[in-house]
């Protein structure tokens, strides 16, 4: 494994990032943060910017449901869940963080007016963070949680054939290694994958490198090899690695649920989850691939309403209703 000694700066790259991007970028310049193992609970506990409460409605509350054996309980946030007798369509969700920081409860207010557009159920899932807990740990707590979701769809109102996972960043990469683990396990159907620029490989800023201006802001390099080595317990990049535990190294992607994978142009990922798509196009899965220009890691958390952030959004909606909220197809008499 060759890894890389040292990553380029960001500022040189930026004008490359679209205009109505760049305003958060100014303060990371100023000063750069690299996670590792020396500032990461100072980075867990600081406050988050433009943290949002929970509104009003559709409703939310914290549950503790039975983790996997030998293991703690899970805290999972339930969103819009309706009385016995509906049958709402439901999305797993799982937060970003690199595997190592992040919270589902910083979730709910973003993922409140999906739940009301949609009209469905959402379940965020608290799952154990890295390094304290190495894979396989937050796989097999967002395997109980999806568990749980499935077999206690009808109290939850929840149709059990239309549940979808759904992750940003690290979330993405557990979304996409829990569809590979329920695809394999062979309990739980899935009827999409939805994947904000997620994180899939650890041998990106190892064995791969990114060329200038890609991966220069908010998630980098140096970066991006702590969160994959504290997942595994190895230098990202090294082998042999657990099975199913990097998502780009899975040899076989067929029989996977419908993708989306949305992501910037100027994202560390953007390779990999190009490869990503493409790979699941050649296994025969239906995948949509959307890939803005002038747009780095997370854009749309630190810019909201720029028209990027709305763009990706409305495209991740219309996947999300495709496959959860299908039109009654009405034949010919």
């Amino acid at each position: 494994m060759r890894e890389l000694t040292s990553d380029p700066a960001p500022g040189a790259d930026i004008a490359f990032v679209d205009p109505q991007l760049r305003g958060p970028l100014e303060e990371l310049f100023k000063e750069p943060i690299e996670v590792n193992q020396e500032n990461l609970q100072s980075l867990r506990d600081m406050p988050l910017a433009g943290k949002r409460e929970p509104a009003a409605s559709p409703s939310w509350e914290l549950r503790l449901i039975a983790g996997p054996r030998g293991s703690p309980d899970v805290p999972v946030y339930v969103v819009n869940a309706q009385s016995v007798g509906s049958a709402k369509p439901a999305i797993l969700h799982i937060h970003g963080g690199g595997y190592v920081m992040g919270s589902a409860a910083t979730s709910v207010p973003a993922l409140q007016p999906i739940a009301g557009q949609l009209d469905c159920v959402v379940i965020s899932v608290e799952y154990r963070l890295a390094p304290e807990t190495r894979f396989p740990g937050s796989l097999e707590d967002n395997y109980a949680a999806l568990k749980w979701l499935h077999d206690n769809a009808a109290s939850l109102g929840v149709d059990a054939g239309r549940i979808a996972v759904m992750g940003e960043s690290a979330g993405g990469g557990h979304a996409v290694m829990l569809a590979i683990a329920a695809r394999d396990r062979d309990e739980i159907p899935l009827v999409a994958q939805v994947l904000l620029y997620p994180m899939l490989d650890d041998r990106t800023g190892t064995s791969r490198n990114a060329p200038a201006p890609i991966g220069r802001y908010v998630w980098t390099p140096a970066s991006n090899r702590f969160g994959w080595s504290s997942l595994l317990g190895k230098p990202a990049g090294s082998d042999p690695i657990p099975d199913g535990a990097v998502p780009a190294r899975v040899s076989d992607l067929k029989g996977l649920p419908p993708a989306f994978i949305g992501l910037g142009s100027l994202d560390l990922f953007v390779n990999e989850d190009i490869e990503y798509a493409s790979r699941l196009l050649q296994a025969g899965v239906a995948t949509e691939l959307v890939v803005l220009p002038g747009a780095y890691h997370a854009f749309d958390m630190l810019c909201p309403d720029a028209p990027l952030s709305r763009q990706l959004h409305a495209a991740r909606l219309e996947m999300l209703r495709r496959h959860l909220c299908p039109p009654t197809v009405r034949t010919a008499a």
